[in-house]
């Protein structure tokens, strides 16, 4: 019954809304589990040959798994146990990938610094989505990626 209980957890992803764009007042902005999502997406397309596409998609999905417990926070609330509280509720909820989770946070291999880019460029494509569907100014999303993509081809997709 634990394998069923920690699957449950983890779907609850599905669940937790993406507190950026609840504060930029999106009315039903996507899930953190849809987030991961067209972070997958984009791995998919876009993964250059060199990288370990498993290993890239694996960090997609599991990055985030974390906020079913702590929430996804953001650059607006306390994050100063932000960390510690990510990394336990990953221990507990799927031990079997807090390697990955680590390896994502850790952001030193190549897998990990490109999904981290991956991240941004699906926040800004879908700030770029609410800004035609809801008529609202998401420069700062849209300007907080380009800060933080270094890579050519990805800065390339951003307007």
């Amino acid at each position: 019954m634990f394998m069923r209980d920690q699957l449950k957890d983890i779907l609850g992803l599905k669940n937790v809304l993406r507190a950026g764009w609840v504060r930029a007042g999106i009315d039903s902005p996507e899930s953190v589990a849809a987030h991961s999502w067209g972070m997958s997406m984009l791995a998919l397309k876009l993964t250059p040959k060199e990288l370990d596409l498993t290993r890239v998609l694996s960090l997609c999905i599991v990055h985030d798994i974390p906020e079913v417990r702590v929430g996804d926070l953001t650059p607006h609330d306390d994050t100063s146990t932000k960390a510690e509280d990510e990394l336990k509720a990953m221990t507990e909820m799927a031990p079997e990938w807090v390697a990955l989770f680590v390896e994502y946070e850790e952001g030193k291999t190549a897998e990990a610094k490109f999904v981290k880019q991956l991240d941004k460029l699906d926040m800004a494509l879908q700030a770029e989505r609410y800004q035609s569907e809801y008529g609202l100014s998401l420069e700062e999303f849209i300007e907080s990626a380009r800060l933080r993509i270094d890579d050519e081809n990805l800065q390339n997709l951003l307007s």
